[in-house]
């Protein structure tokens, strides 16, 4: 039997939060997406459209470069001269992570909120989410370390000086490039596979984060490491399994003293949902509870960090000659890697 409830918290306004936050990150997003997609655009024409600056955010949608440069930089200590602000945001995802738990999945990333829409979507026809078998969960969340695994291998096996050498090719300068090209000239088995991903999404929750985005893996990773977790006291707990409910993961918050898994996202959607005062929160060593909005405001600083030091350094834009950019854009499905 459920334990008798003494004490409702006052209202959480963590998930109003950090929905603005996701909302806002997407917004920027497609702000630096049209902004590309002119910026190319001007070089396709031969000059004839209106110029646009390359946006340095771009290269947030890079990682294995972003990778590809994290190692150099840790082996050399110089920072890349292409594709910094990848980089530098690479690495304050990685520090997201590493304090707020896999925040960087649940608080910023594009793909995540459009996700986590689309299972709204789902549960507002279906009034559920559904979830696989608790083994074929298990298995399919495998998927994306093993993608990640071979990402890694590949990464770890090139030199310092291939890693330059290719960044600094044709192939690497334009990377980019290719990226919009996959998504404005997307093949039929391509688009199959959009769709596949769209309708997993709005059946199963998080459906390409839970499984396939090696991204996402590697954020999980790292947050293994966190000062931080979820900590619940079985003495407030009136046994209500709300919490487990909402847990985007499935996992089992109601059942743990401390969720300590790579799967937690650090969405706080337990404590949120969580009728029963101080049951459930989030802890900083020693039992210290963190507020939501320190969260959001560490995850808000640690971007404004990088950006700031970026520009303050000289190490946010890709700077790169008009005539280079004339000669490879126009031309940018032609290099092979």
């Amino acid at each position: 039997m459920p334990k008798k409830l003494t004490r409702r918290p006052p209202p959480d306004r963590s998930q109003s939060l950090r929905r603005a936050f996701q909302v806002g990150f997407l917004g920027l997003n497609v702000w630096i997406g049209a902004q590309f997609y002119l910026f190319v655009r001007h070089y396709e024409s031969g000059g004839t459209t209106v110029a646009f600056s390359r946006p340095p955010g771009v290269e947030g949608w890079l990682p294995i470069a972003s990778l590809m440069n994290l190692k150099a930089l840790a082996f050399t200590g110089e920072f890349p001269r292409i594709h910094p602000a990848g980089t530098l945001l690479l690495i304050a995802f990685l520090a997201t992570s590493w304090i707020f738990r896999k925040s960087f999945c649940s608080w910023l990333c594009p793909v995540g909120t459009i996700s986590e829409y689309l299972a709204g979507l789902g549960r507002a026809i279906f009034r559920r989410n559904f979830r696989p078998p608790r083994w074929l969960d298990i298995g399919l969340r495998g998927v994306k370390y093993l993608l990640l695994t071979f990402f890694v291998w590949i990464i770890g096996a090139m030199p310092v000086i291939a890693i330059r050498q290719f960044l600094g090719g044709p192939y690497g300068v334009i990377d980019d490039v290719r990226m919009l090209n996959f998504f404005r000239q997307m093949e039929l088995s391509g688009g199959i596979v959009m769709v596949l991903l769209i309708f997993g999404s709005i059946f199963v929750q998080n459906f390409w984060c839970r499984y396939f985005c090696p991204y996402g893996a590697l954020m999980g990773l790292v947050s293994l490491a966190s000062p931080l977790r979820i900590r619940r006291s079985s003495d407030l707990c009136i046994d209500c399994a709300k919490c487990s409910k909402a847990c985007p993961s499935s996992l089992a918050v109601d059942k743990l003293i401390t969720i300590q898994s790579a799967e937690c996202t650090g969405c706080l959607e337990c404590i949120a949902s969580c009728p029963s005062q101080g049951a459930l929160i989030l802890s900083a060593p020693r039992g210290k509870s963190v507020p939501y909005w320190a969260v959001a405001l560490g995850i808000g600083a640690l971007l404004f960090g990088a950006y700031a030091y970026g520009l303050a350094s000289g190490h946010w834009k890709t700077d790169l000659p008009d005539s280079l950019y004339f000669r490879l854009i126009p031309h940018a499905d032609e290099f092979a890697h």
